[in-house]
């Protein structure tokens, strides 16, 4: 298993994640993805909502504010039940999750703890010109909530039949005590969530099904190793206060197995939570029994740095090649944030340029994800898109201007052959899917 300090350096080394705020000493649990993080982030999202949202027909994408009123939280038991245990050494007041303290005193200097206490790991604001506990919001921590509040909109707009789902892609924040593990907890991070609302009675099947679904966009879109990935369902006393029955799937990061993902059975805690408080009539009156209820919900949730950070640790390889040591991403070419590399041979030959120019933007106007490099000799540049995970890099050589053939080499293999031009875009594609 790679080291967690190996992947770090590898991000910020190539340009895929940089530390937050890094020039004035960093700001923990903050990252910044550079370009290559940023794509592979994008190519995620993209899989993402077309597995779950485009090409479904029982499902409606949203995109809710970060900030909402506070009665939002309330109602949804964040204000009061969201919290992590925490305790402060007397001696240097650094402060700890106490469930994640083996040890009765002090890591750091050895001080006795105080006394435990809860602690809301909500970000607090204030909405407005004047700072008054009338003003007072949060930025979300979780994307759920702003899919409840809708769930009245979207009935009135679009009219849909149980069962059906609201999809979100979007920021939530947790002011963590500790935040650690590179991109595993953090203080600002993306999540991908649905939720289904179902009958009462059918939460089961339902629930099943998107676990089925869940592993298959771990193993099929994602590409992730599946002897890596367990299920675990979560004990009565580790549930969120929602849920009656969730399932973690697990990864198994560098730093243990943790949690990747989680399914969960949210009853009608929310709606019928938001109903009582706000007002609003969530009731649903069954066309088939005319049985009247409100809907259940089956919650998917997916983080989305966590898929990144997963997705990293397992593409990692080294190896020997040519006689030199090799360091490579595996990843899948659905995910690559490179498709294909393009070179010209050698730099300072025009026509070898102006080829390779040329390629490069049939590609690029192809499959997007296409980079153009000439800086060094050819073995360097391979190594170098080696190490960010680009499938198959495309040499534009002497041979090309005599006959239109161009050398494509396999990231993985380090196998070369020629491809016509004219074949070139119907090769990659084949290989891509």
């Amino acid at each position: 298993m790679v080291a967690l300090e190996t992947i770090v350096s590898l991000c910020k080394r190539r340009g895929f994640i940089f530390p937050g705020s890094e020039i004035y000493g960093g700001l923990s649990g903050t990252w910044d993805y550079g370009p290559l993080g940023a794509a592979l982030k994008d190519n995620i999202k993209r899989l993402w909502w077309r597995r779950f949202v485009t090409s479904r027909d029982d499902m409606f994408g949203v995109d809710a504010a970060i900030l909402m009123r506070r009665e939002v939280w309330q109602a949804s038991g964040h204000t009061q039940d969201f919290s992590d245990p925490m305790v402060e050494c007397r001696r240097c007041k650094r402060l700890f999750r106490a469930d994640q303290t083996e040890v009765s005193k002090c890591p750091e200097c050895g001080g006795q703890f105080e006394e435990k206490k809860q602690f809301n790991m909500m970000f607090k604001t204030h909405a407005g010109a004047e700072e008054n506990p009338e003003s007072l919001s949060y930025l979300r921590p979780e994307t759920a909530q702003g899919m409840f509040v809708n769930f009245k909109n979207i009935i009135d707009s679009f009219h849909p039949r149980l069962p059906f789902g609201l999809a979100q892609i979007g920021k939530a924040f947790r002011n963590e005590i500790a935040p650690r593990d590179f991109l595993f907890r953090t203080r600002e991070f993306e999540q991908m969530e649905i939720e289904y609302f179902v009958r009462p009675g059918e939460w089961r099947e339902h629930f099943e099904r998107f676990r089925a679904e869940m592993n298959e966009w771990i193993a099929r879109d994602l590409g992730l190793d599946g002897a890596k990935v367990c299920e675990r369902e979560v004990p009565d006393d580790e549930r969120a206060h929602y849920s009656r029955r969730t399932i973690d799937f697990e990864f198994d990061f560098p730093i243990g197995r943790k949690e990747l993902y989680g399914l969960a059975y949210r009853t009608d805690f929310d709606l019928a939570r938001h109903s009582e408080r706000s007002g609003a009539d969530f009731g649903w009156r069954d066309e088939k029994t005319d049985e009247f209820f409100i809907p259940h919900c089956i919650e998917p949730s997916f983080g989305l740095d966590r898929t990144v950070l997963a997705l990293l640790c397992d593409a990692y390889r080294e190896d020997e090649m040519a006689g030199e040591k090799r360091v490579y991403l595996k990843f899948s070419p659905t995910v690559a944030p490179i498709k294909a590399a393009v070179f010209p041979l050698l730099k300072n030959k025009p026509p070898l340029v102006e080829k390779a120019r040329h390629v490069y933007g049939m590609l690029k106007g192809e499959f997007g994800d296409i980079m153009f490099d000439d800086d060094g000799n050819i073995g360097k540049r391979y190594r170098r898109q080696d190490e960010v995970g680009t499938p198959f890099c495309v040499t534009i050589d002497f041979e090309t201007l005599d006959n239109d053939t161009v050398t494509v080499r396999a990231r993985d293999s380090g196998k070369q052959e020629r491809v016509l031009q004219a074949d070139l875009i119907g090769f990659l594609r084949s290989r891509f899917k």
